[in-house]
């Protein structure tokens, strides 16, 4: 259930950016190179009034300053995680318990040692990176859970691990923040972290054969919880989507409503009608 739904709100996402972009990259192309492409919203924003027209001149301004926007926050969020993500990583090896690190892998298996241990008494567990994510323990998460617990944290963070999901959120989180006028990117991206989270605690139950180390783990953290915007994108063991999970796991069977509201839904498939209609008109 919950992995059609995580492949639902990821497609979604992509679906709305794909074709909010191609529509931008179609008019910027028209702007720039004159080259005349038919089916473009933006560009038939502006043929509606006349050329040279107060109001050609206010809906232009509007279309570059909606336009420019997205581009802008997509190349800043993108510059901006890679310094974050470059500065917090060499952050973490200098804090790197190397006798632990080295212990930790040796006891869970770990062929290509993937699990960096580093000096807080903060105990922390969450994935990081895009081309090859790796987990961050903390020596104080290590003192706080027992080997059970601690094994079942491991098979949680390797799910996101697997999945590349500091990847995908970063992504869905990206589309939401330049397509802000299409509020269901919003609705994907924060669902996207609530679903990922219920899966990988189904796959370490499923590793574990039992749910009892993901819960008491979870419960020690909750307490714990971290929450650093100066950070990059992490997946951490104990997030916002606390009470969703401890309802998944006190009943399984359990229906947890991840609906969007009436107002995000109307105001996304209005714009996106808009956008569709308007090119259906003009190739018309």
């Amino acid at each position: 259930m919950w992995k059609k739904k995580s492949y639902f709100v990821i497609s979604l996402s992509l679906l709305i950016a794909g074709v909010v972009w191609s529509q931008m990259g179609a008019f910027l192309v028209h702007i720039f190179f004159g080259v005349n492409i038919k089916a473009n919203f933006f560009k038939f924003c502006f043929s509606l009034f006349k050329e040279g027209s107060v109001y050609y001149f206010v809906v232009i301004t509007l279309l570059i300053i909606v336009i420019s926007y997205s581009i802008l926050i997509t190349l800043f969020k993108i510059a901006e995680q890679y310094l974050l993500s470059r500065r917090f990583k060499h952050k973490l090896f200098n804090y790197k318990n190397v006798e632990k690190t080295r212990s930790i892998n040796e006891t869970f298996k770990r062929a290509n040692k993937d699990i960096l241990v580093v000096n807080a008494d903060q105990p922390l567990a969450f994935t990081l990176g895009f081309r090859r994510p790796f987990i961050v323990f903390s020596t104080g998460l290590i003192q706080l859970l027992d080997f059970d617990e601690l094994e079942a944290v491991v098979e949680h963070e390797a799910f996101h691990q697997k999945k590349y999901d500091p990847l995908v959120i970063f992504i869905l989180q990206l589309i939401s923040q330049a397509l802000w006028f299409v509020p269901l990117t919003k609705w994907c991206y924060e669902n996207y972290k609530i679903i990922s989270e219920l899966l990988a605690d189904e796959y370490a139950i499923s590793k574990m054969g039992t749910e009892l180390g993901i819960s008491a783990a979870l419960l020690k953290l909750i307490k714990h919880c971290c929450s650093d915007k100066s950070s990059p994108v992490l997946v951490h063991f104990s997030n916002e989507s606390v009470n969703y999970r401890l309802q998944e796991l006190v009943d399984p069977k359990s229906t947890i409503p991840l609906r969007a509201d009436i107002t995000t839904i109307f105001v996304s498939i209005y714009v996106l009608i808009i956008l569709l209609g308007m090119t259906i008109v003009i190739v018309g």
